[in-house]
């Protein structure tokens, strides 16, 4: 992780000089005046990797200075992470350095933690892991009251669980995610309850079908799902579609379809053009579709799924890279406006800005 220069007394100025950026750069959209959502100024990732450092007989956490990537500086402390995380990294580095077993080879430490209270550990080493290792980070794990997963190259031990269960409440429900070791997750914890009570609040009254692309765990999916009749969602990666299946099983949601599909697929599909790949068996006529709800990559919507969204009645659009939206949204103004817009500061102290907007067709002339 990069070091970072926090100081909490100027948040509330940096953010306020990013979202005059924000605004002025969609200016030309017509933007309507953003919700601007602040995260908390301390201990707000909750999730975090380190690169371990070995000096002198010492073990320490180290992080990298943006002017020079390549030389590793010892931390001790590291106010960012969430409360549980910087509670857990002086003891997790104190039982470290006592183990040779442990401590030697050790590349990296990544922390996974939830809202719900369990936490997960990666270590992560240049050599393998023998039955010596597994007993002395078997005794870490209970001695820390942690899961944990070690790792080397082509070889992964799981003491406990590779995957935590997150739980938190969101207008009256209580909803349950499973997070899995190694996959994504979104990384402010409180900013995403605050991201998906906004995408909730501009589905309200969309009614019809709701077709999801870049699911992921079924993050937004569970959230949105009790809005829509039925719901379409797909994702490519499979550790995230199986993570979807189980999240919507454990919040008793039966109205969603989720199917291991690329973007450029589902556009294909439903534009009746030959796919890249072979379709599932899913009846894509029969759908009434009123919303897409998108949240891809930094990289934005291809030119294929920009012309997708050109045929819906509302697009929800969850975006972390400003730049990319920008394109996109000036790509779908000739048919679209935007109604609504929110901006979800997740990275504070860095030039980072998550973001989400509501487009609506425009009225017929």
């Amino acid at each position: 992780m990069p070091l970072q220069n926090i100081v909490p007394a100027e948040y509330a100025s940096q953010l306020a000089d990013k979202v005059a950026g924000f605004t002025a750069a969609f200016s030309p959209c017509r933007l309507p005046p953003p919700a601007v959502f602040a995260s908390a100024p301390l201990h707000y990732r909750w999730r975090a990797e380190f690169r371990m450092l070995h000096e002198r007989g010492r073990v320490d956490y180290a992080m990298f200075a943006a002017a020079d990537p390549k030389t590793p500086v010892a931390i001790d402390d590291f106010p960012a992470v969430a409360v549980a995380i910087h509670d857990l990294m002086p003891r997790l580095r104190e039982l470290l350095q006592a183990s040779n077993t442990l401590k030697d080879g050790l590349y990296q430490v990544n922390f996974l933690a939830t809202l719900s209270g369990e936490m997960l550990v990666t270590l992560i080493y240049h050599h393998p892991l023998g039955k010596r290792w597994e007993a002395a980070a078997q005794g870490l794990a209970d001695e820390l009251k942690v899961h944990l997963v070690g790792r080397s190259r082509g070889q992964k031990v799981v003491l406990g669980r590779d995957w935590l269960l997150e739980e938190f409440e969101l207008n009256g429900r209580r909803l349950r995610y499973q997070q899995i070791e190694g996959s994504f997750t979104q990384p402010n914890a409180g900013l995403n309850r605050q991201m998906l009570d906004w995408a909730g609040r501009q589905a309200v009254g969309l009614g019809g079908d709701l077709l999801e692309l870049y699911c992921g765990n079924g993050n937004f999916t569970v959230a949105l799902a009790p809005l829509f009749e039925r719901v379409l969602a797909t994702e490519v990666n499979t550790a995230s579609v199986n993570a979807a299946h189980y999240n919507l099983e454990a919040n008793a949601i039966s109205n969603v379809v989720v199917a291991r599909l690329a973007s450029e697929d589902i556009s294909a599909a439903l534009a009746g053009q030959p796919t890249r790949s072979k379709l599932p068996a899913i009846d894509f006529a029969a759908y009434r579709f009123s919303t897409l709800f998108v949240d891809p990559p930094r990289a934005g919507l291809d030119a294929q799924t920009l012309a997708l969204a050109a045929g819906f009645e509302n697009i929800l659009y969850i975006s972390c890279n400003p730049e990319s939206l920008q394109e996109n949204v000036a790509a779908l103004l000739t048919t679209h406006e935007i109604a609504a817009a929110a901006l979800f500061d997740q990275f504070p102290y860095t030039h980072h800005l998550e973001s989400g907007l509501l487009l609506k067709r425009r009225p017929a002339n």
